[in-house]
């Protein structure tokens, strides 16, 4: 087969083991996990690039429950949390400021009997104001622990062609965390507050809907968004590319499973903060300047972000992410209608299968181990970066992990096949240099290395060794009666017959013209006679066909010598065997001679 074959079937051999690996590796259920996990932290690397360049909204404020928030509130109150009236009064004193919305990072669960009327205060602030969000939490909790509430009809939402939501287990709950009956029947802008963290505990999308008690709730942050957008309705369609339409130019681009990947602003602290203790401080002096310049026309978010009150969370670009700030993230991609999408995974099949391929095909080309190295990480390293890109500029999620573990097989795969190519080729062209054209026996240099080393291993083990010189009787006259072709076809049915009459382990060479040779390892003089006799009887008795077609009959001479009875250097050992080889001639060939006398001469 030409070399250039060869290299089309190791690009087969490689593909077909890079697909058949793929096949198995995908069924593993463990590997799956890893890859997507592994994915996730590419998504996360990519987030902390691109996050540096997005813009937050200038209309987004925290009011931050910080440390020296709950500091100021324990040393005044005595305690967490505060009475309900404490929220009441914030309420009431920033509302003639007009503040767009104020949504609650909070659940105002059960009424407080010791607190007299400060529920009741709360109750009325909430449903007094038409721009206060409240929040309630879905859980799974039995029937036994809490009985499941009945929530309101005005808060139930309907979704046409709700696939992607209804089919995730993980969507759809048994049991709700709910609040004071009378903000829970006494406002309809309560909205669920529940976030989603990955098997790794990082919140990387959020539920902009939940399903309960047969209908579907809105997260808090998404009904506040629509209000604020002059969007807010309660029936939805989600289109077949997996997105619930808000209007012509907006919607929510949900994933496989019903989420929405956020975009992330960071890497640290983004919005702007203002601490619970100066807007309380600003309340107390009546200072309604600092009040109006902080939260005029502005979306107001009151949450915790101190780390003793246990609300941070782990996100893309911060370990240490306050849950009021993921809810502003929330509705930052709202306002910009600005999710993350994950492409389709056909494309990362896809382009995983093009990169390996490119790989299979650059590394068989290429001669140099450097250069593959190069090609290998230049092609993915450019690759990470095009998916930065279409990050940034296009919130496309493309999938790193299968490309690139595809790309490590095919590169693997392509080497194996590759050197085992190559030893092919070595071994081919070794062969071509020890074997001789003619008869296919080794050559005279291979002869030559041959009996050095079985030399050098008869000398370290004190082993013996026989050689056998053959001569084709009479053969330049054969020569010259038949001609040289015919010559030619019977040294090669000679060296055929001299091959099956020894051992695997022996070594035919031919030593020059009509003299051909078999190098005995681990053989002593009389078996080697034996083998010698047997070769000289085969030669005798066959047959021989030549170039014209006709038959005839050939014989050999043969001498013998063995190590280390008759020499214990390679001239020595031919020395000897030629000069039995001269006797066999001399004494009528067609016979083995394997001793003489040190004054024998030779040809």
């Amino acid at each position: 087969m030409k070399k250039k074959n060869w290299i089309k079937l190791g690009y087969i051999l490689a593909s077909i083991f890079v697909f058949c690996a793929f096949l198995y590796l995908v069924q593993i259920p463990s590997f799956l996990g890893f890859l997507s996990s592994v994915e996730n932290k590419t998504f996360d690397l990519r987030q902390s690039v691109v996050s540096k360049y997005r813009k937050i909204s200038d209309k987004i404020v925290i009011i931050a429950v910080d440390d020296a928030s709950y500091e100021y509130i324990v040393d005044k109150y005595g305690s967490w949390p505060v009475p309900r009236a404490f929220w009441a009064k914030l309420i009431t004193n920033l509302e003639p400021s007009g503040p767009n919305e104020l949504i609650f990072d909070l659940l105002f669960l059960k009424r407080f009997t010791a607190d007299g009327n400060s529920d009741g205060e709360l109750i009325n602030a909430v449903n007094k104001n038409k721009n206060v969000y409240v929040s309630i939490n879905f859980d799974n909790y039995s029937k036994e622990v809490r009985t499941p509430p009945k929530l309101p009809v005005v808060l139930q939402n309907r979704i046409e062609n709700d696939y992607l939501i209804k089919t995730n287990p993980d969507l759809v709950y048994s049991n709700c965390r709910s609040i004071i009956d009378e903000i829970l029947n006494g406002t309809k802008n309560i909205g669920l507050i529940n976030v989603h963290r990955d098997k790794d505990g990082t919140i990387r999308t959020m539920l902009p809907f939940l399903y309960y008690d047969g209908a579907y709730y809105k997260h808090s942050t998404l009904l506040s968004a629509l209000d604020y957008l002059n969007l807010n309705k309660n029936d939805f369609k989600m289109n077949n590319r997996g997105e619930i339409i808000l209007d012509k130019n907006r919607v929510l681009p949900l994933n496989s499973d019903g989420r929405l990947i956020l975009n992330w602003y960071g890497p640290e602290w983004t919005f702007k903060y203002v601490p619970l203790w100066e807007v309380q401080s600003a309340i107390e002096k009546n200072d309604r300047k600092f009040l109006d310049d902080n939260f005029t026309n502005k979306i107001v978010f009151i949450g915790v972000v101190a780390n003793s009150l246990s609300d941070i969370k782990s996100v893309p670009v911060s370990y240490m992410f306050p849950g009021v700030e993921v809810q502003a993230t929330f509705l930052n991609n709202i306002l910009d209608n600005n999710f993350i999408r994950k492409i389709n995974p056909f494309f990362d099949i896809s382009m995983a299968v093009l990169l390996a391929f490119i790989v299979v095909f650059g590394v068989m080309r290429l001669k140099s181990p450097a250069k593959s190295v190069v090609l290998f990480f230049g092609l993915y390293i450019g690759y990470f970066i095009l998916s930065i890109v279409l990050m940034l500029f296009l919130n496309l999620w493309i999938g790193l992990i299968m490309p690139f573990s595809f790309g490590i097989f095919a590169f693997a795969a392509s080497y194996i096949v590759k050197y085992l190519i190559t030893s092919r080729d070595y071994e081919h062209t070794y062969k071509l240099a020890v074997t001789d054209g003619l008869t296919d026996m080794f050559n005279h240099r291979y002869f030559q290395e041959q009996m050095s080393a079985n030399i050098q291993t008869a000398k370290r083990y004190n082993s013996v060794f026989s050689l056998i010189l053959i001569d084709i009787d009479f053969f330049k006259k054969f020569n010259d009666t038949y001609g040289h072709q015919s010559g030619d076809a019977v040294l090669r049915q000679v060296a055929q017959t001299i091959k099956k009459n020894i051992r695997a382990t022996d070594i035919p060479c031919r030593y020059g013209g009509e003299e051909m040779s078999v190098i005995l390892t681990n053989t002593n003089k009389e078996d080697a006679i034996k083998t010698a006799v047997k070769i000289c009887e085969a030669v005798r008795n066959r047959e021989f066909e030549l170039a014209t077609g006709d038959w005839t009959h050939v014989t050999i001479s043969l001498g013998v010598a063995s190590m280390p009875k008759d020499g214990d250097t390679t001239e020595k050992l031919i020395e000897y065997a030629d000069k039995c080889l001269y006797v066999a001639k001399g004494n009528g060939r067609n016979q083995v001679i394997s001793e003489v006398s040190e004054d024998t001469p030779t040809e």
